[in-house]
Formats: structure tokens, sequence, C-alpha cells
């Protein structure tokens, strides 16, 4: 079948099984979800993506040692120094020490002694010793420090990500009914106890085959993001939820769901991450099989050597 036959066919299939799917070049559009899927993998790859993850510890007041040697408080891997330092946890926050004759970066710059603000706080601190790298994150009013290996053997070998075939009929039309005011919601996250509390604007409905559905999305400055899961999360895609966004509709509400777009949480990848799940009002009773797969080998849970 001839190219130019072949788009307008598709076009009558995906109103005949009653999508909604607003119109466009199936040609541009497929080149489009071609390069968001390029940038997916790209910024998974990045050193701050989330493939360098390899600890994640939860801190109370107190002192607590950091090194390769197994009588650390937080042991990493084999190859950095035996006692990096310490971290010293009060009621100002949390401070780094630097051991003896051990070199730590910041920015660049050796550092012995440094006040670490949480991520929150948009000043967050990221010390370095050799291709280690450390921070301080607060969720829920808790602290941890993420650590992350630059050089990870586990990025060397990551992918492909598996995906569905590209469907136009899953980029869907639709529409915000805005709540009289915005709400704080709470989300349970992968982490047993701690919850997130975004706030959502409303509630999003969509048709698919002829049948409408609801969606409660939370505000990401100008994008509303979705964490939502589907009948694919019991055999094909993370079964935690799928995470999704969309550009924020004007005065009129309107809007675009590109499932084609949608993709596995970072928890999908390690369990270093504090990733939100899909609330059960998110949970459709329907398959959507676009978008990202999950790849348990593509899952790490343990701190690589070196």
């Amino acid at each position: 079948m001839k190219k130019a036959l072949w788009i307008p066919i598709l076009l009558i299939l995906a109103a005949a099984c009653g999508r909604a799917e607003p119109e466009t070049d199936l040609v541009a559009y497929e080149q489009e979800v071609l390069d968001w899927r390029t940038g997916r993998l790209e910024r998974l790859l990045a050193p701050t993506g989330f493939l360098t993850q390899i600890g994640l510890h939860w801190v109370e007041q107190g002192n607590y040692t950091m090194g390769s040697d197994p009588g650390n408080d937080i042991v990493v891997p084999a190859g950095f120094a035996a006692h990096i330092g310490e971290f010293q946890v009060g009621a100002d926050g949390v401070r780094f020490v630097v051991s003896d004759d051990v070199e730590v970066l910041h920015e660049e710059q050796a550092v012995t002694d440094i006040l670490m603000p949480a991520d929150v706080t948009g000043n967050a601190v990221l010390l370095a010793h050799r291709s280690l790298a450390w921070m301080v994150i607060e969720r829920a009013g808790e602290l941890a420090i993420r650590i992350r290996d630059f050089e990870h053997p586990f990025v060397e070998t990551f992918g492909p990500l598996p995906y569905y075939d590209i469907d136009p009929s899953f980029r869907v039309g639709a529409k915000l009914e805005r709540y009289a005011e915005p709400r704080t919601i709470a989300v349970n996250t992968v982490i047993e106890g701690f919850q997130q509390f975004p706030v959502a604007p409303g509630v999003v409905s969509f048709e698919l085959d002829g049948q409408r559905y609801e969606l409660e999305p939370t505000t990401s400055g100008d994008q509303l993001f979705f964490v939502f899961g589907d009948e694919t999360g019991r055999d094909e895609t993370y079964g935690a939820g799928r995470f999704l966004y969309a550009d924020a509709p004007g005065d009129d509400g309107e809007l675009i769901l590109d499932f084609n777009k949608s993709y596995s949480a970072p928890c999908a990848f390690n369990d270093f991450s504090t990733c939100p799940v899909a609330s059960p009002r998110n949970r459709l009773p329907i398959r959507i099989e676009a978008g990202e797969k999950f790849e348990p080998s593509l899952h790490y849970s343990g701190v690589a050597g070196h």
C-alpha cells in the first residue's frame, strides 16, 4: 500500500474505533515521538539522571560515617576511600565533615567542612569524591542522603528502553474540569509511610473507544502531571504506575493527553528513588497499550562494585 493512501486510512480506522484523536500528520507525529524517546533516554543516562543512583539513606539527628570500609554507617562500593567523612545531622540541618587526607569537591573546589541544604531549599549542595557524589534530599519533612556513582557500571550496559508501537489513536483530546479551588492531595509513594502533598487543579476527562474516563493530575509549573495505572501494569508496564505530562489548558480547559509519551517511574530502574504511585482513582480499568513498557532486567537493587 502506498504511503500516501496509508496515512488517511489510518485516520479513518482510528475514528472508527471511537477514539477522540486530534488530526495530525502521522509522519511528523511519529518523528516527534521518536525524538521524545531519544530525549527520554538521554535524560536517564545523564550524570544526574536516575541511573547513577546507588544509595538512599534516611537520617535522623546524630552522626553518620561514610566510606567503603564495612564499619561505616553508610557503606559505599570498594574503590573509594575507606573513611570519606561524617554527616552531622542537627537542628540546623546536615553538615559534612571530610576525613583527613581525603579529597571531596564542591563545584570543583576542595572542601573540608560544609553545610548541605536539602534539595527542597533550591540551594542543594552536591559533593563529590572521585566518581562518587551525594546530596541531601527532604521528603515529607524527613531527610535522606542520596548517593550517585557517575561511573556506575549499570549505566554502561543500560538499554534499550522497550516501547509499544506508536499509536496516534492514544493521542486524545481531553478537558480539565477545575475544582472550585485547587486541592492539596495526599499521594502515596513506594516508600512505606511516606506521602507527597501536591496540588490538584481538577479532574481531566477523556474518551477512548467511546468510553469516558477521568484522571486527577497535579500542577507542575506550566504543565499538568499525571501518575496513572492501567491493566497493562499486570504484565507489561510498571505496576506502580506510569508518568505523563501535558501542557496546562487555557480558560476553555481543553488539552491533549498523549499516552505514547507515558513512561515508567524512576523506581522502575532502581530502589533509590521516592516515586509517587498511582492512586486508586487514577487506575484505569482498560489497557493503555502505548508508551514505555517495563523490563525487569533494566532494574537494579544492589550497590554495584567496580
